[in-house]
Formats: C-alpha cells, structure tokens, sequence
C-alpha cells in the first residue's frame, strides 16, 4: 500500500501509462472493503507521503530487475520508483481512488505500470511469475485457510523473492475503538511459518525504519522486514 498504513489489494494489463490505466468498474472483491478505503483516500487530497518505501529501496538495491508485483501500492509511490528503476511492475490496490492517482504519478513520470483494481486474494495473477512480490505494510485479511499468505507466495517465480515489511508491534496490539483488531490481519510471522524447504529467508529481523517524511504513518518507528527467496 502506501508508505506506512495497513491495505489489501483479472489483471487490465497491457495499456502504456498514459493511455486507460484500468476499468472504472473492473473490481473484483469484497466491496465493502473497496468503499472503506476509497473513503478513506478521499477523505485527504494526499493519504502517503509520495516516496518510496525505506525497507524496499535497501531491500531491493542488490536484486536484477524483473517482474515485479507491489501488492498494496496505494497512491503508487513504490510502483514509480520500481518502474523508474527498471523493473516490470504490475501493481494491486482494492482502493479505485488510490489507483487514480497512482496512475497519474505514473502517466506524469511517462512510466508504464499494469494497474489490478482487485483483492489480492481475488486477482487472476500468473502463478509462480513474479521475480520480486513486495508487500509494504499490507492489510491483508487474515482467512481460516491462510489465502493471503499463500497468494504471496504463490506469486514468487522460482528463483523470485518475497519481500514483507510490516509494522513491529502491531500484531500484539488490543483491539481499539476505531474497529481495528490485529486478530483479522496477515502477520510477516503468519508467512514465515509456511515457508517450507522450497525458501530460503535472507531476513527476517526488526530494524530502525526508514520512515519517508510525512504521510500517515509516519509515526511508525520500527519495521518488521521478512525477505525469503524460493528456491524452486
């Protein structure tokens, strides 16, 4: 999603930035979570700082551009900065309003993103096709059967890496009036522990976070960052 708040994410895929970015009524998901973070979006002119996340930009400094998947792009930031540096980048959000400006920051830049308006657990992804799956700070709803874990790591072509970053802490946190619970959300800890003998994790630590300045979020001092590479 964005530089620090929680987001999860048929692929209108093919258009160069400039032209149709995706379907205005292309969604596939829940829509009432749609409409939650559609308001959300709407409620600020601006929701994210507009700089690419600290932990990607050092996690992915050594990597080979490829084809990547930025799950939760939000306003578009990470999928820029990728597109920028070369890699492939086919980016999700639940958020219509997000995907707007996301494609603007894209079209104004003159880069080329594939846009998916879907829930992550919903979207018609290739399987095992993406060198890199980023995943900032995701809001990704925690189901019996695990589906958001395993989408993530079934995106991963062998030889790809996954690279989660979460909030340190918020996993242990009470429920609070404002509706959140962590109980209902993905955890980095819930992804590790799928990870079988096809992974190899690289990172799995808390650190300092690099925190772009501004945006909501930005309050966030510590990061949880899980990079593990599929072996096949």
């Amino acid at each position: 999603m964005g530089d620090g708040g929680l987001v999860t994410n048929n692929i209108s895929v093919g258009s160069p930035a400039s032209e149709a970015p995706f379907p205005a009524d292309g969604y596939v998901g829940d829509p009432a979570v749609r409409a939650e973070w559609d308001n959300r979006y709407a409620d600020r002119q601006q929701l994210w700082s507009g700089r690419p996340n600290g932990a990607l930009v050092a996690e992915v400094a050594g990597l080979t551009p490829g084809r990547v998947l930025d799950v939760g792009c939000g306003e578009g930031a990470d999928a820029v900065w990728l597109a920028r540096a070369g890699w492939d980048v086919t980016a999700l959000e639940v958020s219509g309003v997000a995907l707007e400006r996301a494609a603007g920051h894209a079209r104004d830049a003159g880069l080329t993103v594939r846009w998916v308006h879907a829930a992550l657990t919903e979207a018609a992804l290739p399987p095992a096709s993406f060198d890199l799956v980023s995943a900032q700070y995701p809001a990704l709803l925690r189901t019996p059967d695990a589906a958001a874990e395993r989408a993530l790591l079934s995106a991963v072509a062998p030889g790809g890496v996954l690279l989660l970053v979460h909030h340190a802490g918020m996993d242990s946190q009470q429920a609070d009036d404002s509706g959140f619970d962590p109980a209902d959300y993905v955890w980095p800890s819930m992804v590790a522990a799928l990870l079988n003998d096809d992974w190899e994790v690289e990172v799995d630590e808390q650190r300092p976070r690099v925190a772009p300045d501004g945006g909501a979020g930005a309050h966030h001092t510590d990061d949880v960052v899980l990079r593990a590479r599929r072996l096949r």
